[in-house]
């Protein structure tokens, strides 16, 4: 398998993968390859349903990636497979991420500069002719989906309410 054929590996696992997935109940979110030592396979599924993803299902996640890898071998050599989770500081890879987490919290960075800046953090807008539109501190700028190389969902702080646990012994008032 030559160099050319490896960039595109990551798209050619998911598409062989994505059917059984989704049968199981499950969208891929991403498929990543890293090496560096020993190379590893990275899948990140979610539940179509919206429920959290448990360990049993990454657990039956990777059985059943592991059997059809086994079978399709798009795979060089030998390479451990990762399976997990989004996660609260979620990647938005695909156009309709970035639809269907309009209003979340953002950051971004482009392969070159747009407006003189690659890096954005601001509340999405969503998505509309291949352009995702985040509204920064500086105002809304609209990103070319093409341009995009990594964003991903800031995890939203949670504070405590009114309502604060008292220790032992302590008055109200």
């Amino acid at each position: 398998m030559g160099q050319a054929s490896t960039s595109d590996l990551p798209e050619r696992v998911e598409r062989v993968i994505a059917p059984a997935l989704n049968a199981m109940g499950f969208d891929v979110v991403r498929v990543l390859l890293m090496g560096g030592g020993r190379t590893k396979l990275q899948v990140m599924a979610e539940r179509r349903d919206g429920a959290p993803v448990s360990l049993e299902d990454c657990a039956a996640i990777s059985r059943a990636v592991s059997a059809i890898l086994d079978v399709e071998d798009p795979v060089p050599g030998t390479y451990t497979l990762e399976v997990s989770s989004p996660g609260l500081d979620r990647p938005l890879v695909k156009e309709r991420d970035f639809a269907r987490f309009a209003g979340h919290e953002a950051r971004i960075e482009t392969k070159r500069p747009i407006a003189g800046r690659r890096r954005f953090r601001g509340r999405l807008e969503g998505v509309a002719g291949g352009r995702v539109t985040i509204v920064t501190e500086d105002g809304p700028a609209e990103l070319p989906v093409a341009e995009i190389q990594r964003a991903r969902l800031i995890a939203e702080e949670t504070t405590p309410g009114p309502a604060k646990r008292r220790r032992a012994g302590q008055r109200k008032g």
